[in-house]
């Protein structure tokens, strides 16, 4: 029997797995539902300049800027990717990917349409996942719910996401996150990985 022979094929590299989808669509619901779940992931902290929301904790759920942290940092280089979201600055820290992979998990980030077209960019074998509601009102529904925004922003958000359903395409999956039906979304997902830690493509062989 030849010995050089390896059919050691059950340890899959580390998936890159980036969420998207419209405002208001749950993305911080359900990567708090991955969280709590003890999967082997690390969730990659989204920097941003808007201000904190009640339940949110600052270094968990977001990294919380000044414009002019952001800006400044964004001058040092310090982001791999980041772009105006609405009236706001987001971006993901090198130091917050270079943690990620260091500790051997799966990936997971949230992103608007046009931050995960870049990472998937520099990264061509991340993993795409597009959120959406089961329908439009219920999206809106949602927004208005929320008391975080105005006529005028509401207005933005609405032509926004017409343009980011432009983009759906572009992505791996897509997966209804229904309301009040959280755990079905993020079983959805962790499906999603299960299946993909089973291609090919994200082995290494060797004969």
């Amino acid at each position: 029997m030849d010995e050089s022979l390896s059919f050691d094929v059950l340890h899959p590299q580390p998936l890159m797995i980036i969420v998207s989808g419209p405002s208001g669509v749950g993305k911080d619901s359900v990567l708090k539902s991955l969280r709590l779940r003890g999967l082997p992931i690390h969730i990659v902290v989204t920097a941003t300049t808007r201000a904190p929301r009640p339940e949110e904790i600052p270094g968990r759920d977001y990294i919380f800027y000044s414009q002019e942290e952001f800006k400044l940092l964004v001058e040092q280089g310090g982001f791999i990717e980041n772009s105006l979201v609405y009236t706001d600055c987001k971006g993901i820290p090198k130091s917050q990917i270079a943690d990620a992979i260091a500790t051997r998990k799966d990936i997971i980030m949230r992103l608007d349409v046009q931050g995960a077209a870049k990472m998937k960019k520099l990264f061509p074998e991340s993993i795409l996942i597009f959120l959406i509601p089961r329908n439009i009102q219920e999206w809106f529904d949602r927004l208005q719910n929320r008391k975080t925004e105005n006529e005028e922003s509401l207005k933005v958000r609405i032509e926004t996401v017409h343009n980011e359903m432009q983009h759906i395409q572009e992505f791996d999956y897509i997966v209804i996150n229904a309301a009040s039906q959280l755990e079905k979304a993020v079983d959805t997902i962790v499906s999603i990985i299960e299946a993909e830690h089973h291609r090919t493509n994200h082995r290494k062989f060797s004969l």
